[in-house]
């Protein structure tokens, strides 16, 4: 079999990344590790792809993780706008929220556009340090070493979220974590951690539990168990579903608990009560990302710089009111047997 990228970089004790800059850009490399890294290439018989990048396609790549979730398909119009404006047209790619299948991803677009923005990669930072070596790259809310980042900031819309919640009366609040690969998640649920402390709220977390309406669903139950007046979900899918399932308990939003969103998606305008939830700028986001990576493309800087922060606000709707005393489940009156 071929001798690969990984196996120099595990020969070497190195990373992938740090392999790739020794034949792509040795310069940001130090003397010492790179003549380790070409002695292991060589010693091994690796050799790099020597086909070179054609020339410009006039296309960016776009590579997000469900296209399903109401969230992206108004930011991928904002991206497309956007680039269009700038004379670039755009291909996309689902990685079903797989880094399996966004590797693919990546593997088969790279070589078909002037550069790649990812949106909520599940790739591994080191992973997407080498593709950014290699092909223009700019990350929409994830980070990785040396690569150009947009991010929402958290800080903000989430202490929006539990200042309104602790302004409705509310001590006891729930976090509906999304999985641990969410990169965005990790943030909002720091963010929320240090709103509550500030506040002296108590917080319970649950979770973690898919970012769908099932698995809003799946934490309802949770949420109530716990004996909070009030939820943060980690995002709008979840936060429908916990209005659906609190539902179908017997529960009422927001008169026995409140519940918040994040994204601002067309479901907390069209869910039953409006969902209260924090405001992701999709638009700013979008054309931000595409001018930086155009940026890059014209300019031939690796745009190295610190991440850009978007702020995000809360959105006050019908899904918070003030504070109850502790849930109880409803009570029923049990069947008469005949």
């Amino acid at each position: 079999m071929a001798v690969t990228l990984a196996d120099v970089a595990a020969e070497a004790g190195v990373s992938k990344a740090t392999v790739s800059r020794v034949f792509g850009t040795p310069d940001r490399v130090n003397a010492v590790t790179r003549a380790r890294v070409l002695e292991v290439a060589e010693r091994l018989g690796y050799a790099p792809d020597p086909t070179p990048r054609s020339s410009r396609t006039g296309s960016i790549g776009l590579i997000v993780p469900d296209i399903v979730n109401p969230f992206f398909p108004p930011m991928i119009k904002a991206v497309q706008r956007r680039a269009r404006s700038r004379n670039y047209g755009v291909y996309l790619a689902d990685s079903d929220a797989h880094p399996g299948e966004e590797a693919e991803a990546v593997a088969m677009m790279s070589k078909q556009v002037d550069g790649l923005i990812f949106w909520s990669s599940r790739l591994p930072a080191d992973t997407l340090a080498d593709v950014a070596t290699r092909v223009p790259t700019v990350l929409v809310n994830r980070g990785a070493p040396g690569v150009p980042t947009v991010v929402a900031s958290s800080e903000d819309g989430m202490r929006q979220a539990v200042e309104h919640l602790y302004a409705l009366g509310h001590t006891r609040c729930a976090y509906v974590n999304a999985p641990r690969t969410v990169w965005s998640n990790q943030h909002r649920r720091a963010a929320v951690q240090r709103a509550c402390k500030a506040l002296s709220m108590e917080l319970v977390e649950l979770g973690p539990f898919a970012q769908s309406i099932e698995g809003g669903v799946q934490a309802a139950d949770m949420v109530v168990a716990h004996g909070v007046t009030a939820a943060i979900a980690n995002n709008d899918m979840t936060a429908v579903g916990l209005l659906l399932q609190l539902a179908n308990r017997g529960l009422s939003v927001p008169g026995d608990i409140s519940v918040v969103g994040v994204d601002d998606t067309y479901l907390a305008m069209v869910a039953r009560p409006a969902l209260t939830t924090v405001r992701i700028p999709v638009e700013e986001i979008g054309s931000i990302a595409v001018d930086l990576l155009i940026g890059m493309l014209h300019s031939g800087d690796k745009g190295e710089g610190g991440p850009v922060e978007v702020d995000t606000q809360l959105m006050v709707r019908d899904s918070t009111g003030p504070a109850t005393e502790r849930i109880t489940w409803p009570t029923r009156p049990l069947p008469t047997l005949d």
